[in-house]
């Protein structure tokens, strides 16, 4: 199993799109990526790869992160609340930082 941002899912219906006909599903995917995908996919990469990184932030939540781009402490509470994981004041700080520095 691989983990893809949404930015990533635009970027591959929009370039299968180009070659044939996308099922309904594909459609409603597409649509859904077009609307979300907020930044594009090599800020995307490069954001999801610092997340990773550091200590407490699994595969998972760091594609979580990439495509929610939190810009509040409660926004990252709430995407670690089924982690195993606790994250610090600091550690929330430096995560709201790293969106904020991917999003300029």
């Amino acid at each position: 199993m691989k983990y893809v941002s949404i930015a990533e899912v635009k970027k591959i219906l929009e370039k299968e799109q180009k070659n044939r006909e996308l099922t309904h599903e594909q459609k409603l995917a597409l649509e859904h990526a077009q609307k979300f995908a907020k930044i594009g996919v090599t800020k995307i990469k490069e954001m999801i790869d610092q997340l990773k990184k550091m200590e407490k932030i699994s595969e998972p939540a760091a594609y979580k992160i990439a495509d929610l781009l939190p810009t509040h402490p409660d926004d990252i509470k709430v995407i670690f609340a089924k982690e195993r994981a606790t994250l610090n004041k600091e550690e929330v700080d430096q995560i709201l930082k790293l969106v904020k520095k991917h999003m300029e």
